[in-house]
């Protein structure tokens, strides 16, 4: 479902003119309740309960009932796509082979894009915890590769007996990482494109980025799956737009910014609104009752999602 090149400009100008283990967890009473066809996706997994973007944090957010599992992809130096929000080592959360933990002076020159995967697991990711997270469980973790990350999804659920659960997958990517952090869009996409057909979950992928160049890179490759275009502000709306030269599938603005002006014309335009990362209950009612189609949270425990499985 997208348009190419003069629609695209013309929608963009509507904005211009606007602005574990397999039993699942205890379900919380006053989880914030959704309605039929409402979609949760868990933020890398769920970032506020478990190490971010790592199996255990993916396999508890399909535990809490997510529909979609949300992650972020960088490229190492053997051509494989890691499961990583930053495509180096995080001062917050990462600790060196060695045993001491990540500097933020020397984080960014622990590059991904010239490591091999080998290097990249000798490193951990979730014993220290986040400073952020304060509910979120400390154990060694390490940044896994997609393929090993979808397979343990898709066993787990496989052993629930349940339905699949769909992937949002974000390229990390910049215009001034190509070359130094990642690899140009085209390259990047296609190795997305060819991991999801291989792991047999194209159609149930989302790609979502900042970056419109992966995703305009992604649909020239395939018509599978959906895109979804990641905004900050109101002011991104329109010139991201114009760089695509099609209307996404998905809207995924920052969820202050969503109001009744924002989402009427971006519904009127064909796309769903799935905003980011909304923790808050007070907010995720707030969105629900404007009439968003769904949300991304690091709380998948704190919304009701899919049905969960009898204990």
């Amino acid at each position: 479902m997208y348009v190419y090149a003069s629609t695209a400009l013309v929608f963009a100008a509507l904005f211009l003119s606007a602005c574990h283990g397999n039993s699942a967890p205890p379900v919380p009473e006053d989880r914030v309740s959704t309605p039929e066809g409402f979609e949760v996706q868990g933020h890398r997994g769920a970032r506020g309960l478990m190490p971010e973007n790592t199996i255990p944090a993916f396999l508890q957010a399909i535990d809490l009932g997510v529909h979609t599992v949300e992650m972020d992809v960088v490229v190492s130096a053997d051509r494989q796509l890691i499961v990583s929000h930053e495509p180096w080592f995080h001062h917050h959360i990462s600790t060196t082979p060695d045993g001491d933990p990540v500097a933020e002076a020397e984080a960014a020159d622990y590059n991904i894009f010239e490591m091999t995967v080998d290097k990249v697991q000798a490193f951990d990711v979730g014993r220290r915890g986040h400073p952020r997270f304060p509910e979120q469980q400390t154990l060694e973790a390490v940044k896994p590769t997609l393929r090993a990350a979808i397979k343990a999804m898709e066993d787990h659920v496989a052993a629930q007996g349940v339905a699949p659960v769909r992937y949002n997958i974000e390229t990390k990517s910049r215009p001034t990482w190509y070359g130094t952090y990642q690899p140009p869009p085209d390259v990047f996409a296609e190795l997305l494109r060819n991991e999801l057909q291989d792991l047999g979950v194209l159609d149930r992928t989302i790609i979502q980025s900042f970056d419109p160049a992966t995703l305009v890179a992604f649909r020239a490759l395939t018509d599978a799956g959906a895109i979804a275009l990641l905004v900050s502000t109101a002011n991104d709306i329109n010139p991201a737009i114009s760089a695509l030269g099609f209307t996404p599938d998905i809207l995924s603005p920052n969820y202050e910014m969503v109001d009744e002006d924002l989402l009427m014309r971006a519904q009127a335009a064909g796309m769903q609104v799935i905003p980011w990362t909304v923790n808050d209950p007070g907010a995720m009612e707030r969105l629900i009752a404007l009439g968003v189609d769904g949300l991304i949270t690091d709380y998948p425990d704190r919304i009701v999602g899919r049905p969960l499985p009898a204990e």
